[in-house]
Formats: C-alpha cells, sequence, structure tokens
C-alpha cells in the first residue's frame, strides 16, 4: 500500500515512515498541511496518517478540507492530545480514526488496516471472493481449504483488487500501490504480473477466472466467475 504521512515533527515522521516500511507499505511524508491537502488531492493513496498540530494550521482543518474536496482516502489522526474532544472534533471532522501518542507500531498497523478495511465496506479482515478468501492482517490467500503461495506483488494485487472488489482499477493505481513512485516500471509489467496470478488462481479454482479485465481501462474483481 502507499501511504501519505502529514508529520511535522521528524522524528515522529520518521518512526511512522519505518513501521509503514517495515510492514511493506510505501510512503510519501509532508511536514506541513499545504503540502499534505496537494499530496491527498491526487487521489494515489491507500490511507493517510495526520497530525493534529502542523505548523500551517491544525490536522482538525484538513481532514475537513479532504473530506470537502469529496477525497475518500482514509484517514488516520495520530496526537499527543488525549482529550474526548480532540477525538470527536477529528472524527466529526471527517477522520477514520483517532491514535492516541506514543503508541505501538502493531497498533498502529492494525489501525490503519482496519480503516482501510471499513472505508472500503468490508467489516471483517477476511474478504471471500467464490472460494478465494484473503486475510489482509494475515496476509494470507487460502483457496476453499488450501493456501495459495503468492510472490509479493501478487499478494498486493490481489489485496487491492479486494479491497475494492467490483471497482475497475487502472495500470496507475496498481503500480502506485506496488511501488509507491519509487523505480516504477512500465505499465506492461502489470499484465504478467496479472496473468501469473490468474494463473495461480485458475490452477486452485477449476479454471475459474475471477479478476475480468476492462478492455481500456484496467481490471476488476468480482464474485462471479468466468471460464
Amino acid at each position: 500500500m502507499n501511504i501519505l504521512i502529514i508529520e511535522d515533527d521528524p522524528i515522529c515522521a520518521k518512526s511512522l515512515a519505518i513501521a509503514v516500511k517495515n510492514e511493506g507499505h510505501y510512503y510519501y511524508i509532508c511536514d506541513n498541511g499545504t503540502e499534505g491537502l496537494n499530496a491527498a488531492r491526487e487521489g494515489l493513496y491507500d490511507a493517510i496518517i495526520l497530525d493534529i498540530n502542523l505548523p500551517d494550521g491544525d490536522g482538525f482543518q484538513v481532514a475537513k478540507t479532504i473530506r470537502q474536496g469529496n477525497t475518500n482516502t482514509p484517514v488516520l489522526v495520530v496526537s499527543g492530545r488525549s482529550s474526548v474532544t480532540d477525538r470527536v472534533v477529528a472524527l466529526t471532522a471527517g477522520a477514520d480514526g483517532y491514535l492516541i501518542k506514543p503508541f505501538d507500531r502493531q497498533e498502529l498497523l492494525a489501525n490503519l488496516t482496519a480503516i482501510i478495511r471499513r472505508t472500503n465496506g468490508h467489516a471483517d479482515s477476511r474478504i471471500i471472493t467464490g472460494p478465494i478468501s484473503i486475510d489482509i492482517n494475515k496476509h494470507e490467500v487460502m483457496v476453499g481449504k488450501k493456501r495459495l503461495n503468492l510472490t509479493s506483488k501478487e499478494y498486493h494485487i490481489l489485496e487491492l483488487l479486494s479491497l475494492r472488489k467490483g471497482s475497475t482499477l487502472t495500470k496507475t493505481h496498481f503500480i502506485n500501490h506496488l511501488y509507491g513512485g519509487i523505480d516504477e516500471p512500465e505499465s506492461k509489467i502489470i499484465d504478467v504480473f496479472i496473468c501469473k496470478l490468474r494463473k495461480k488462481l485458475a490452477d486452485m479454482t477449476g479454471g475459474k477466472n475471477y479478476i475480468h479485465t476492462v478492455w481500456g481501462q484496467g481490471y476488476v474483481l468480482r464474485d462471479s466467475a468466468s471460464n
């Protein structure tokens, strides 16, 4: 996943970045609200980690402006302010979660995963498509009762398709999700990954294909399969 971090404290920003990176995700750091808003408007991030105290304003207004711009990217506020009032204001402004500093790395990642899942309409950590079950907490894919072994790139493609099941995703979505702006390859590599992923799934589903091509647009995961 690709995570936008809006945090002006360099030590805290680095700590957040390390936690995200160690989990295999990409990140981009903005140290002020204006730059953070501009990055959020690009709509290329899976989630936003937002501090409240920023040098050019407060995170409450940033969260509110993000929502007013019809950006649906989930926002997790991280703050040392622990009052109920601050939490209520943040959530009312449009944040999807509120985490009080200091926090454990696993607590951060669990909250991040939860808001991404909820924002995309999934109450459970497991997302089921036909016989395919992906657990985004455990990073595990099962087909029926058998575990499916995938490469990191294949898993993250299936994860993104599952989180946004029913929505057509462009190659740009996949490139950003997989590489986060770092050493990005040509977009045709996505076709290669999709082809390999489809074959692995088909081998375990009796030849059925749940990843559909939308010509000229991209790919979509659907509950209905084709042969």
